[in-house]
């Protein structure tokens, strides 16, 4: 069975909640990632922040990065998945709560890495890509 670590993206890094949208956007230039965990002070998943997030909930809306930490633009209940769990389990996760990234926790509840779209488009069938696309795009 193929597993949700199997198809991921190792190496997620969090961010805490507290640390402001700039660094949240260096950090994602370093890494070359697109979106950031945010954890809590107890590290424990809070949100995701997107680039996008930060563009247009912070630039376009005339703050400052400086300022608006990452904690501020979590919305809504984090979703993640466990490391073993099957790639149907990672997939009806995506496509029930229409998300594009979902971060990956193992039994110790550390995050162990990302599975974004690119990760599924290596990892599957053209079939279940295209149900894939069709439910989360919707």
């Amino acid at each position: 069975m193929t597993t949700a670590a199997d198809i991921m993206s190792p190496g997620a890094q969090w961010i805490p909640d507290t640390e402001t949208l700039d660094r949240a956007a260096q950090l994602m230039r370093e890494h070359d990632v697109g979106a950031l965990p945010v954890s809590d002070e107890n590290e424990r998943l809070c949100g995701i922040i997107t680039d996008r997030d930060i563009v247009v909930h912070c630039v376009a809306a005339g703050h400052d990065p400086a300022r608006v930490t990452a904690g501020d633009l979590c919305r809504g209940t984090p979703r993640w998945i466990s490391s073993s769990a099957s790639v149907e389990e990672v997939l009806q996760e995506m496509e029930i709560h229409q998300i594009r990234r979902l971060p990956v926790i193992d039994g110790d509840k550390r995050l162990v890495g990302m599975i974004s779209e690119a990760d599924l488009a290596r990892s599957l069938t053209d079939d279940q890509i295209g149900e894939f696309v069709e439910h989360v795009y919707a």
